[in-house]
Formats: C-alpha cells, structure tokens, sequence
C-alpha cells in the first residue's frame, strides 16, 4: 500500500488557552464547579501543557458552555460532515487521484452519531460514485486513524479497491461535558476539532509534480501490528452519561501509552530487521505533554524526534483519531528525511497500533 495524499481540515475559529479560561470563569459552569475543579482548570491552562491553542467549531467559546444532548448532536452534524470532506478533498488534490477513481471510503469518529453514517455526507459533499463502498468505524477513540488505514490497506490487499479513501473526524467540541473530576476537566482543556485524510493506492504515485511543485514523495506502506488490552479499557475511554459522552482520563494514560507503544514498536522493527536508530521520522499521535515525556523517556529519545508531534499539538490540542494525519502533514511539509518512518497512535481500548513506512528522499 502506497499513501498518495494527506489533507487535513480544521475550523477556522482559533481560541488559545487563556481565552478558554477567560471563557470558563465567566460561564454559568464556573460557579456550580467546586473550589477545587477552579484550581485545576486553571493550573492547566496557565502552565505549559504543551497546547497554545486549539481550533473549535464555535462562533464564540460562550457556546462551549451549552451542554445538553440536542446541542451537541447539533454541532456535530453541522460541522463533523464539512470537516471530513474539507480534509478529503485536500488528500485528493495532493494526490493525482482523481475523484472517480476512489473505490472505497472508511471513515472513523467517536466524537458523535449518525445514521446513515458520515460516509454517506463525505461521499455527497465529494461527489464520490455511487457505488463507492463505505465503511464507517466507531468506538476507537484517539487510535482509529491505524485501523482505519489498516481497513483501508485490506481493502487493496484483496483486490476490491484500487484507491481508497481514509478519513479521520472529531468534533470534540460537541463532545464537551463537565463536572468535578479532574479526569473530564482536564481533557476540556486538552481537545480540538478537526479532520485528517489520506488517499490509499495499491500503486506508487507516478513522477508528475506534486502540490508544491516538486515530485510527490513515495510513502510506503510496509508493516502494521495492533496491541489491544480491554483489562485496561477504563483508563481511557468515553461513558455516556445524561444521554452525553463523558470522557474519562486517568493518570495512568501517560505510561500505558509509552509502554504499549514501545511493544508495537520492538515486534514491527524486529519483523522488518530494522534499529529504532534508523528511524527519520517519528510520526506519533502525540494524547498530551505528558505523554509525549513519556514516550521520549522510554523510547530514550531527545526532545527533538518528536517535534512534529509536540508541534501540532502546541497548535491544535489533541485531535483524537485526526491528529496523526496532521503530524504526517507537517513532516511532509518540513521535507523530512527519507527512509523508515514510524506512525503510531493509541487510545480507548486500552489500544495502541504501529507501522512502518518507507519514504523516499
């Protein structure tokens, strides 16, 4: 499997973080939360938690404050549907895959419902053919980007496609819940909206020019594992709650991620014969600042390997299942070395998933 094209979309309304708290304690919400849930909310968004800013799906952040179930349904179908396409048209024009070639759609969210699924908007707003096959994945949490492209590489393992659109979607935004636990309070501070994609061929791109101008680069696909432990699904996972997602965070995330991640990432390379020294580009979903220290001190790596993560995060929050697209994006973008690369994410599950890529100079 070749990646062709990456796009990524994201609401153009950015509030940093002292505007969102700011926000906060002048909301109705400030004064029914305890003394204490005021210390941590602005213990997180006063110090340096690796996030500047994050783009929402919101006029003004006074609207993050209207939480009830038919306000946030709303603000998912009005925005999750225009996030998705907005991100796959940018994957296909980067890709010289035209829209009529693409013969499969997956797209993933956890971030809100619909039935018929948000494949069937994304395959209206692109004007995908008719018969397009269409999948939609539910339930994976920050982690579904690798089994969305995992479906995705299947699909063109078969023979049943010959290009296939990924689609990554969260509109975390319509998501929000609020009470006293530090666990919901803390991931309001860490969450943005946005959607990645990538177009997925069975074929190399050909030499033509790419997007900027210079020949587009050969990402290859070449091995995938997935880690998946339900005895630790309670660290890290959405409950619903007054007909709301309420998301809960523990502060085990941090570890079980680095030693998941680590797992994965020692039975690809040893399958592919490959040292973690020879990796150009680490393109790791990046959950928080915590996490990433985490990452870098079990994987014994320096601050910098993980720049392009720590820098999308700074930017844009954590975009759950999209923000592996928007890290792969960015090095791209950067012109990072060829060679191995190593994408990875991790979630709800407890789940982690890891692949090796091959990218040419």
């Amino acid at each position: 499997m070749y990646i062709r094209g990456i796009g990524t979309a994201a609401p153009s309304t950015r509030y940093t973080k002292a505007e969102c708290l700011r926000a906060f304690e002048r909301s109705a919400w400030f004064a029914r939360l305890d003394t204490r849930s005021h210390l941590i909310a602005r213990t997180v968004l006063q110090r340096d938690n690796g996030i500047e800013a994050r783009r929402l799906a919101l006029d003004s952040l006074d609207e993050v404050f209207t939480i009830d179930p038919d306000t946030l349904d709303r603000r998912f179908l009005a925005h999750a549907p225009t996030l998705a396409a907005d991100a796959g048209a940018r994957a296909l024009a980067s890709s010289g895959v035209d829209v009529s070639q693409i013969d499969a759609i997956v797209v993933s969210t956890c971030t809100g419902y619909l039935c018929p699924g948000l494949s069937g908007y994304v395959i209206e707003r692109l004007g995908l053919r008719p018969d397009v096959q269409a999948f939609d994945l539910v339930g994976q949490g920050c982690a579904a980007a690798l089994p969305n492209l995992m479906l995705g590489r299947s699909l063109l393992g078969a023979g049943s496609a010959k290009h296939v659109l990924s689609v990554c979607v969260e509109v975390s935004s319509a998501a929000m819940y609020l009470d006293n636990d530090p666990g919901v309070l803390i991931s309001a501070c860490l969450f943005g909206d946005g959607a990645g994609a990538a177009v997925l061929s069975s074929a190399p791109p050909d030499a033509e020019a790419g997007r900027s101008g210079r020949p587009p680069r050969r990402i290859e696909w070449v091995d995938s594992t997935s880690l998946i432990e339900p005895a630790q699904r309670k660290a890290l996972m959405f409950e619903q709650r007054e007909g709301m997602l309420r998301n809960i965070l523990t502060r085990e995330v941090p570890a079980l991620a680095a030693e998941y991640a680590q797992r994965v990432l020692r039975t690809v390379l040893g399958r592919a014969h490959v040292d973690s020294s020879e990796i150009a580009a680490w393109i790791m979903h990046a959950g928080g600042r915590d996490v990433l220290l985490a990452l870098e001190k079990r994987f014994e790596l320096d601050h910098d390997a993980f720049r392009y993560s720590a820098a999308m995060l700074r930017e844009y929050g954590n975009l759950s299942s999209a923000f592996v697209y928007f890290v792969l994006d960015a090095a791209l973008a950067d012109r990072a070395p060829g060679g191995w690369w190593w994408l990875s994410s991790f979630g709800a599950g407890f789940s982690c998933h890891g692949a090796l890529l091959r990218v040419d100079a």
